[in-house]
């Protein structure tokens, strides 16, 4: 385990220097948190009891998202990784003495919690000063906050596990963008990340929240902003714990398939 610590920390510390990127992709997502919010806004002056969550609900849902979108967000992508299959430097990778999923795993982690990290203080830290209704509030209680902290663990999984499973696609095709921008796409409409999972329609939305999509954002931002409680919240970690379990299998017996018929070319 120390090794794949050390290569936590290693990847960790490097990402956290591009804080020129991390300012830029701030002001970006705190703008457009903003507008997002003043849409709703503009929605629920005609009639707030039509909406599935209260005004203060999808804040924030809102604030939240944008906070934490580089751990979220399925389209960001560790490049590393992707030139590493397609250059055929994973030559280099497979004479390490370590497992190559577990390394890429930690990998992405890092990369994705040192974006965050960056990004998130500022946005909470004016979005909590906001205006009423327009700030975001912390949960009623400490279970609650508890609750999100487990629930954003287990998305953090979730995202990576499948985005591994790009990866390992990537070794049988020539160009993997197509791979990618098509699970980007699901990912950011199934997952809440264009409209909140409660305001589809009641029929698509019980097929949406058994997909392993609705076992990111849409959980732990639920449970934040207190729409998901009681019974529903232990069946929301519930399908998070079973999406992660079975999607590192799949990728863990993907990639084993992949490096037995891979050739890497060059001298």
């Amino acid at each position: 385990m120390k090794k794949y610590g050390a290569v936590f920390k290693i990847r960790f510390s490097n990402t956290l220097q591009y804080r020129t990127a991390a300012v830029a992709g701030m002001v970006t997502q705190f703008v457009w948190g903003l507008m997002e919010i003043l849409a709703f806004y503009a929605f629920y002056q005609a009639d707030p009891a039509a909406f599935p969550m209260s005004f203060q609900q999808t804040v924030s849902y809102i604030w939240l998202q944008q906070a934490f979108l580089a751990l979220f967000m399925l389209w960001f992508y560790d490049n590393d990784i992707l030139t590493a299959i397609s250059s055929g430097s994973i030559a280099y990778e497979l004479a390490r003495p370590m497992d190559l999923y577990n390394r890429w795993f930690c990998q992405s982690a890092a990369n994705r919690l040192a974006r965050s990290l960056l990004r998130c203080a500022p946005i909470l830290s004016i979005a909590f000063v906001l205006p009423t209704p327009f700030r975001l509030v912390l949960p009623a209680d400490l279970f609650q906050l508890g609750m999100f902290c487990v629930a954003m663990t287990l998305t953090l999984g979730v995202v990576i596990a499948i985005s591994m499973l790009v990866y390992v696609s990537t070794f049988y095709t020539i160009n993997s963008v197509g791979v990618r921008l098509v699970m980007a796409s699901f990912a950011d409409f199934f997952s809440g990340a264009v409209i909140p999972l409660p305001f589809f329609p009641p029929a698509f939305r019980q097929i949406a929240e058994l997909l392993p999509f609705a076992a990111m954002q849409n959980i732990p931002l639920r449970i934040y902003n207190g729409n998901l409680t009681g019974t529903a919240l232990w069946q929301g970690l519930g399908l998070q714990l079973f999406w992660l379990s079975l999607l590192i299998l799949l990728g863990k017996l993907s990639l084993q398939q992949a490096l037995k018929k891979v050739i890497v070319q060059g001298g």
